[in-house]
C-alpha cells in the first residue's frame, strides 16, 4: 500500500510559475515510477509528466503541451517527486493528481487526492 500527499497548487497569473510536490509513504520501496496527471472540467485525466525510477537512470516522459515548460524531478533527500511548472498558460488550469506505479509481482496504480492549479489570463 502506498499513500500520496500532494502540495503546491494555487492561483497564478499567466506566465508565472508553480511547483507541485508529491510525498509517498507506506511501502515506497516497491514504487517503480511516479508522475503527474491533470484533469480539467469535462475532460479526461491526461498524463503531464512521469519519471521512471529504474529505467534509464530516471527516464522522463512529458505531454507535448508541456515540453520545455514543465520539469519533473525526484528529490531523494526529501523523498518527493516534484513538478516545476514555468510559463504557465490558462489552458494549464486543472486539478493535478500525483500517481505512483507500484510493483510486487503485479502492477498497481495509486493516486493522490488532487491539487487545484488555476492560471488566470
Amino acid at each position: 500500500q502506498v499513500q500520496l500527499v500532494e502540495s503546491g497548487g494555487g492561483l497564478v497569473q499567466a506566465g508565472g510559475s508553480l511547483r507541485l510536490s508529491c510525498a509517498p509513504s507506506g511501502n515506497t520501496a516497491s514504487i517503480t515510477g511516479m508522475g503527474w496527471y491533470r484533469q480539467a472540467p469535462g475532460k479526461q485525466r491526461d498524463l503531464v509528466a512521469f519519471i521512471h525510477f529504474f529505467i534509464g537512470g530516471g527516464n522522463t516522459n512529458y505531454a507535448d503541451s508541456v515540453k520545455g515548460r514543465f520539469s519533473i524531478s525526484r528529490d531523494n533527500a526529501k523523498n518527493t517527486v516534484d513538478l516545476q511548472m514555468n510559463s504557465l498558460k490558462p489552458e494549464d488550469t486543472a486539478v493535478y493528481y500525483c500517481n505512483a506505479q507500484y510493483y510486487n509481482g503485479r502492477t498497481y496504480s495509486y493516486w493522490g487526492q488532487g491539487t487545484q492549479v488555476t492560471v488566470s489570463s
